[in-house]
């Protein structure tokens, strides 16, 4: 269980200059110092391959760490399911017993679970990763947790010796597959560099947001733009399939206009389609949603919008649909206009 934190204001986050750019990887904030980067073979190519261990084989994880596997990384996984960590055996990589032999020969540790008590388990204690870890080893925690937390973790790592980033991703499961997820990192400028090559084997557009606890904030803020979009598409294909439209035209023409969006392009047809089998799922949106609504209370930020979305995702998870994809929250539009 989470232990209970003391109710503190959000860092605001400072407006960093940009430095330049590489493709769509946006370096923000000051120029990093000089810090020894983490000691691995380097190939003729320029990129740096490592031992990568990923804790949470999930649906997110998994393809991340066969897209490490691909580029030529030494990855070892640990889940609580095995046939997660075999899956990523046969794709090339390797299994761990224990969080503990996954990490000890890591020069990164990549964890991507659930929820911020999922993070802090796997993280602390003796048999976690900061209690096994080699100094100087880089945590990156893909996971989507509440900002306080990313940042009181982010101490006990620094004061073991581990250099945190907290960097959540977005683009849901077929993001991951691609290797084109976008990722917002919070932390050290020069752990943010000393990370660009594992960063660019699972992601397409990264981006360094601030200190540490940023990339969670973008993250909510992320979160609540997604969930607002996929309760108006929802609502909009119901309005169209009303008046007896053709649904494919119209989400043709749609798309391509000022209306269009990646909700549009990657839900749409998952709704006309009544296909919610899960990419993303609704469970953890309503806890995404929840962060949202708290962080956005502490910082004295009026979201109405996301307050009524997240109410309507509760319901469909009290009634039941957790487990489908978070376009199902369109079968609440539906109930709602007493449809089926």
């Amino acid at each position: 269980m989470d232990r209970p934190q003391p109710r503190t204001r959000l860092r605001r986050l400072h407006r960093p200059r940009i430095q330049g750019t590489g493709g769509n990887r946006v370096r923000l904030g000051h120029p990093p110092a000089r810090r020894p980067l983490i000691h691995h073979q380097t190939f003729s190519k320029g990129t740096t391959m490592s031992n990568v261990a990923v804790i949470g084989l999930g649906i997110m994880g998994l393809p991340m760490a066969i897209n490490l596997v691909k580029a030529g990384h030494t990855v070892t996984g640990f889940n609580r399911s095995q046939d997660k960590i075999d899956k990523l055996v046969s794709e090339g990589g390797q299994g761990a017993t224990s969080i503990a032999d996954a990490v000890k020969d890591a020069d990164v540790v990549i964890t991507m679970v659930p929820d911020s008590p999922d993070v802090e388990g796997v993280v602390s204690g003796k048999d976690g990763v900061f209690a096994n870890a080699k100094k100087g080893t880089l945590w990156i925690d893909a996971s989507s947790i509440r900002p306080d937390v990313a940042k009181r973790l982010s101490d006990d790592a620094q004061e073991a010796g581990i250099r945190p980033l907290d960097a959540p991703v977005s683009g849901g499961e077929q993001g991951a597959i691609n290797a084109a997820l976008s990722i917002m990192v919070g932390g050290e400028a020069a752990d943010f560099e000393a990370a660009q090559d594992v960063l660019n084997a699972v992601g397409k557009t990264i981006v360094h947001v601030g200190p540490a606890g940023s990339g969670q904030t973008v993250k909510a803020a992320n979160q609540l733009i997604v969930a607002v979009n996929i309760q108006v598409l929802g609502e909009a294909i119901a309005f169209l399939e009303a008046y007896g439209v053709d649904t494919d035209a119209a989400l043709k023409v749609l798309g391509g206009g000022l209306a269009g969006s990646k909700v549009l392009e990657q839900k749409g047809q998952k709704m006309l389609d009544r296909n919610f089998d899960p990419g993303f799922r609704l469970a953890l949106h309503h806890k995404d949603l929840g962060i949202v609504t708290s962080a956005a209370r502490e910082a004295n930020v009026a979201v109405p919008l996301g307050a009524v979305v997240a109410q309507l995702v509760a319901a469909t998870v009290n009634q039941g649909d957790g487990g489908l994809d978070h376009s199902g929250l369109f079968k609440q539009v539906l109930q709602l206009s007493g449809r089926k």
